[in-house]
């Protein structure tokens, strides 16, 4: 988040490149094949004082930066996923699709992110636009009357329709791992989230 690849500033943006070199080398060093990207942000929702980005200039930087990124990638064999993050960018399922499919290569997918689309969206939804573009999955859950990032909750106690999801990743043939993002972390005992999260996925994934 501070060092994005769609920075006004041209120094910051290169070392958000060199970033995301290193991260590729890292995780080939560990044996992954994938390494999660978030392509550019419009504001830092976190951060009132993150400057304010035009999204058109967004798409158009954070298009160079992965079409730079992309055969150091893949001379690599690492692909570069996309997640789908709160920086007001690429903020619906069909925008997602088309920025992915405009590199056309095996090398950039989707990072799906759960819990995320929540605000503005249902996953189901997304999973079925993105297809077979999904990579990876974050397992995160939200509910929708709190509006901004308290509403993040623990897996199960949000308003995303598992069972819809589940059917949905099924539908079109995901088999990659899936992540749980749990945020906040408990103020005491927080190694209890563990366990928690452990039961939710156990439900959720049907075991």
């Amino acid at each position: 988040w501070g060092k994005p690849l769609t920075s006004d500033e041209p120094e910051i943006r290169r070392e958000a490149l060199e970033i995301a070199k290193r991260l590729i080398d890292v995780c080939r060093w560990l044996e992954a094949d994938t390494v999660l990207l978030i392509p550019g942000a419009v504001d830092v929702f976190f951060d009132p004082a993150s400057a304010v980005v035009d999204y058109q200039t967004v798409f158009d930087r954070a298009s160079a930066a992965v079409a730079q990124l992309l055969p150091y990638a893949e001379s690599r064999k690492v692909v570069l996923v996309i997640e789908n993050v709160w920086s007001k960018f690429l903020v619906g399922p069909h925008e997602m699709r088309d920025f992915i499919d405009q590199f056309d290569s095996p090398w950039v997918g989707a990072y799906f992110d759960v819990g995320n689309c929540m605000a503005s969206g249902y996953p189901e939804q997304w999973i079925r636009i993105l297809g077979s573009r999904i990579a990876r999955v974050h397992l995160k859950d939200y509910r929708r009357s709190v509006g901004t990032a308290d509403g993040f909750v623990d897996l199960l106690s949000g308003d995303v329709n598992w069972p819809a999801v589940i059917a949905a990743l099924e539908g079109v043939g995901y088999k990659g791992y899936m992540t749980a993002e749990m945020i906040p972390l408990y103020r005491h005992y927080p190694e209890i989230l563990l366990e928690n999260t452990s039961r939710a996925m156990d439900a959720i994934l049907r075991r």
